[in-house]
């Protein structure tokens, strides 16, 4: 199952072909590297908006004195409300060196606080093998359809990540939205047509170099 897709489930919210989000989530992205400075997962935080994040509640039927605060037990039923994904679902992050892609694992290791009116959750994904960085790695989270926007507001770290560094390349939005614009004015008119899948042209992404062993 996507992310949000058990909450957009339970709230009936139908994707339908839109050329902005309508899910707005502050990302954190930090790559962890093992002790032969390669790079071994990534921790990925996500922090829902403030609307979806009291949908999601409401429906939940927690918080019902709405202090904006949950209890333990509150805070146990919500853990994990947006890690349960169809296999073969990217989990809408993804990572690449020279061009190619590099499979990573499924969720693991999740947590979820609600803090501040906004659904705060993580998760650990690990690359299938360990990765020695000898070029620029890539990591973009985006959802295709742009339905979901996601933004690294919540900042880009490394751990253990001796000689190497990192930096937010940002994309370029007005050739982003020709691109999307051109899309969709060739779609079909007279039947229902796929909505065009060009997330990656408006995704920010996290680029790590690391200096040779």
């Amino acid at each position: 199952m996507k992310p949000l897709a058990l909450a957009m489930t339970l709230l009936c919210w139908a994707q339908t072909a839109q050329a902005h989000p309508h899910v707005f989530i502050d990302t954190g992205l930090e790559v962890i590297f093992d002790s032969q400075h390669r790079a071994t997962g990534l921790r990925i935080t996500w922090s829902y908006d403030d609307l979806t994040s009291l949908q999601i509640i409401t429906d939940k039927g927690l918080d019902p004195d709405f202090d904006g605060n949950l209890t333990p037990e509150e805070t146990t039923q919500l853990n994990g409300f947006d890690m349960h994904w169809d296999a073969g679902y990217p989990g809408d992050t993804y990572a690449s060196m020279a061009g190619q892609p590099l499979p990573l694992a499924g969720p693991s290791d999740w947590t979820v606080a609600y803090k501040d009116a906004k659904i705060l959750s993580t998760h650990y994904r690990s690359f299938a093998q360990p990765i020695e960085i000898t070029q620029p790695l890539l990591i973009q989270v985006y959802d295709p359809t742009l339905y979901v926007g996601y933004y690294l507001k919540l900042g880009t770290n490394l751990t253990n990540a001796t000689g190497c560094t990192a930096r937010t390349l940002l994309p370029d939005l007005d050739a982003a939205r020709a691109k999307l614009d051109a899309a969709i004015a060739a779609l079909p008119q007279d039947a229902e047509a796929a909505y065009p899948e060009l997330g990656a042209d408006f995704a920010e992404a996290m680029e790590v170099t690391c200096r040779p062993n």
